[in-house]
């Protein structure tokens, strides 16, 4: 050990000789090096090795040590890849914050999940480990997923246990769902203003997207009629439930009309059920699934966003050929779902638990929920809350005629508060200046600290 260090000085010593000589100048031999340091011929030879290894000097055998060059590496060149790859699907201004949960020092009042306090962690920390027991959790689950969870889901939608597929989330399904059931190139339309996840998803498809305005009552079916017969899309991507962000709930009137668009125009509804277990105000209205018997929808629901962020478990629910060729593609993504993740579900849902947590979730957003609207109002003149939502994690938050969102958002990002921008929630320009601001994923008292900090700001 001693020999070690002894070599070690002597290599920083050799270093700081070497910086002061030129490339290519020839130390002093190991025989000079030894009486100089006072050091045996191993250690200096060890010491050299050293700075070998580092690129300082480059030792020839027979000949000696000599400095060697110091220049720089060259400069990586990726300009080939962009001819490459071509012009990129995703838009990355949309993509950038749908993943990204802040910092500690930062107000979050954008992300579009549970804060800490309000997901059931002590029950998934107890299923958890005691999962983790069970031979199940390590081996290999059926593709479709573990049929208990499959009839789970199923029941919730009075579907058969096979029509549902276990999904890793909402987006993944999201996305699949595109991909599977529409050709790239094709036409799916939205509601606007929508979920920038479902924007990107349909991006990364391949798929060009048409919207279509949406009121507080859904999507205005006479426009939808116009957007089929214009662009004879054969996907349609909806949020009957409370519409991230606007808080819409599609009005039962809309719903029998949307279903008869579809049916008339053999066109899927691909339904984005996110918030179902996020009600506030009374029970959400059953899904849209359950009022079609020709299998034009197709169902998604997640566990992710009432429960915990890391719990990455959704369903696609789908009947007859498309409900087979999901099905079939299911295969080509990955081989299951975390059985581990999967068995954690399946225990929460049949749990006790979960009707007790939800209790307790309705509680503690109702009361963000209102204390969010409260502050808005308070602070932040001439802007409007359009809706209220009765369920969901949002508020859309109508700003000044004059206003500029994309500024407003950068300056409150600057100031430590994160909001959305109404941008990228318009798949074209945007009606008006918008801001989303989420009541989830924040303390009533940071609600309030960060819309008053945002209300300074306009």
């Amino acid at each position: 050990m001693q020999s070690n260090n002894r070599a070690s000085e002597i290599a920083e010593l050799l270093k700081q000789q070497a910086g002061l000589m030129r490339v290519g100048e020839k130390l002093p031999s190991v025989r000079e090096l030894s009486k100089t340091y006072g050091a045996s011929p191993v250690t200096v030879t060890q010491a050299i090795t050293l700075l070998s290894a580092l690129g300082v000097v480059r030792a020839e055998p027979g000949r000696g040590t000599f400095v060697a060059g110091r220049d720089l590496p060259a400069e990586p060149d990726y300009a080939w890849q962009s001819q490459a790859l071509g012009r990129t699907r995703v838009d990355a201004g949309r993509a950038g914050r749908l993943g990204s949960p802040g910092t500690a020092e930062q107000v979050q009042l954008s992300w579009g999940y549970l804060a800490p306090e309000l997901q059931p962690f002590d029950e998934l920390r107890t299923l958890g480990a005691r999962c983790a027991k069970s031979h199940r959790a390590w081996t290999m689950a059926p593709p479709m997923g573990l049929p208990e969870l499959r009839r789970a889901f199923a029941s919730q939608l009075d579907a058969e246990a096979g029509d549902v597929l276990i999904m890793p989330g909402g987006q993944q399904s999201l996305v699949f769902a595109m991909r599977t059931l529409a050709d790239p190139g094709s036409t799916i339309i939205t509601e606007s203003p929508s979920y920038p996840g479902a924007t990107i998803a349909a991006q990364s498809a391949g798929l060009n997207i048409a919207a279509v305005p949406a009121d507080a009552d859904g999507i205005i079916p006479e426009k939808l009629a116009e957007a089929l017969e214009r662009t004879h899309a054969k996907l349609i991507y909806l949020q009957p439930y409370c519409t991230n962000p606007t808080g819409a709930v599609l009005s039962p009137e809309r719903r029998v009309e949307v279903l008869a668009l579809a049916k008339a125009h053999g066109a899927f509804i691909i339904e984005d059920d996110w918030a179902r277990n996020l009600s506030l105000d009374g029970a959400a209205p059953p899904p849209l699934f359950t009022q079609d018997p020709d299998g034009h929808v197709v169902h998604i629901a997640t566990l992710t966003k009432p429960a915990a962020p890391g719990l990455r478990v959704g369903a696609l629910a789908a009947r007859g050929p498309a409900g087979e060729r999901l099905r079939t593609a299911r295969i080509a993504d990955d081989m299951c779902v975390p059985p581990l993740t999967q068995e954690i579900a399946l225990g929460l849902l049949g749990s006790s638990a979960w009707p007790r947590h939800l209790k307790r979730l309705r509680k503690g957003l109702l009361e963000r929920r209102d204390a969010m609207v409260a502050e808005v109002l308070a602070t932040m003149p001439g802007a409007r809350v359009p809706i209220v939502p009765a369920g969901g994690i949002h508020l859309w938050v109508k700003l000044p005629a004059g206003s500029g969102s994309t500024a407003l958002t950068a300056a409150a990002n600057a100031a430590g508060v994160l909001i959305g921008d109404g941008r990228h929630y318009y798949v074209d320009e945007p009606t008006a200046p918008f801001i989303r601001l989420s009541y989830s994923a924040a303390s009533i008292q940071q609600i309030q600290a960060g819309v008053r900090r945002v209300a300074a700001l306009m």
